[in-house]
């Protein structure tokens, strides 16, 4: 069964897929493409930005820590936006391959602050993470000047 379609749910009314390569530059590259279906879908530049950082979080830990294939898939369900990235489990964990906890870890509480809904459907061979947020800005992803001398736009 597919998990964006639940008992009760609303059948998606629009659907994008794409494959993501197994390589960290994809990350930028599938963020890319994925601004393309959000803008024709109607969603403000404020919640495509919001649904982008989601993919590049999603697509990042994939890319990370999990086996390929990779793909990456954008349902639009009446007033929500869902995410989804589906990969092949938990890749064993590399000698060397930890990353100082200032570079990582940050990402899940964003995620969590954007999304209406978020979580894994654990499978045999396989692991869907998806998160669902609002098809409009939800306004937690602020971005204003912050003192004179700091770049122009900090997000807070």
């Amino acid at each position: 069964m597919n998990p964006a379609y639940v008992a009760g749910a609303a059948a998606p009314t629009a659907v994008y897929t794409s494959p993501v390569p197994h390589t960290p530059q994809a990350v930028a590259a599938v963020r890319h493409r994925a601004r393309a279906p959000l803008t024709t879908w109607g969603l403000s530049e404020d919640a495509v930005e919001e649904a982008l950082l989601v993919v590049s979080e999603l697509v990042t830990n994939a890319v990370l820590h999990a086996l390929p294939p990779t793909e990456l898939r954008l349902c639009l369900l009446e007033d929500l936006v869902r995410i989804e990235v589906a990969d092949s489990g938990t890749a064993p964990v590399r000698p060397g391959g930890t990353f100082a906890p200032v570079y990582c870890g940050r990402g899940d509480a964003v995620v969590g602050a954007l999304a209406v809904r978020y979580g894994a459907d654990i499978r045999p061979k396989s692991v869907i993470h998806w998160v669902e947020l609002r098809a409009q800005p939800s306004g937690r992803l602020q971005c204003r000047r912050v003192r004179e001398g700091d770049s122009p736009n900090r997000c807070r």
